[in-house]
C-alpha cells in the first residue's frame, strides 16, 4: 500500500473556439517550448483545412479521428523469474486519449507536407477514415497484445 497522497488531477479549461476540453488538451500536447499561441494557430489552421477538404465541421472529424485512434489493449513488460514477458493489459480511458493524441501528433510531424497545419489536417482526415500511420500504430499495438495473449495470466 502506498504511503503517498494521490496526485491531484488538474482541471483543464476548455478552448476558446470550440469550448472543448479535448481540444484544449490536444493543443497543450502539440505545444513545444511553451509556445501555446503558436500551437493554437497550428491547430485552428488545421481545423480550417479539414473543414475545407471534407465540408464537415473540423472538430467532429477531429473527434472521430481520436476515437478511431484510441487503443483498447497494450503490452507492458513484466519480469517473472529472470524472463521478461510482454503482458497484455487493458488501457485506462484517460491513457487511451493521451496515447491517441500523442500518436496523432508524432505521425503528423513525420509527414511530408509543407507546413504543420497541412500535416496535421492530412493526418486527422486519414485517421478519421481509418487509415494512415497513426492507425497503423494502433493496429500494431493491438496485434502485439493479441500475439502475447498467452501471458495474460501474469497480469497484476
Amino acid at each position: 500500500m502506498s504511503r503517498r497522497k494521490k496526485s491531484v488531477k488538474r482541471i483543464i479549461l476548455p478552448d476558446a473556439r470550440y469550448d472543448s476540453q479535448t481540444v484544449s488538451k490536444f493543443i497543450n500536447n502539440l505545444m513545444l517550448q511553451g509556445r501555446k499561441a503558436t500551437s493554437e494557430k497550428i491547430f485552428y489552421a488545421a481545423m480550417d483545412l479539414v473543414e475545407a477538404r471534407t465540408s464537415q465541421p473540423g472538430v467532429n472529424i477531429f473527434k472521430q479521428a481520436l476515437t478511431n485512434l484510441k487503443p483498447v489493449v497494450e503490452v507492458k513488460s513484466r519480469r517473472v523469474g529472470g524472463a521478461t514477458y510482454q503482458v497484455p493489459v487493458e488501457v485506462r480511458p484517460d491513457r487511451r486519449t493521451a496515447l491517441a493524441m500523442r500518436w496523432l501528433i508524432s505521425y503528423s510531424r513525420d509527414r511530408n507536407e509543407k507546413s504543420m497545419p497541412e500535416r496535421l489536417a492530412a493526418e486527422v482526415i486519414s485517421a478519421s477514415k481509418g487509415e494512415g500511420n497513426a492507425i497503423k500504430k494502433k493496429e500494431d499495438t493491438h496485434r502485439m497484445a493479441e500475439a502475447n495473449k498467452a501471458f495474460a495470466h501474469y497480469r497484476w
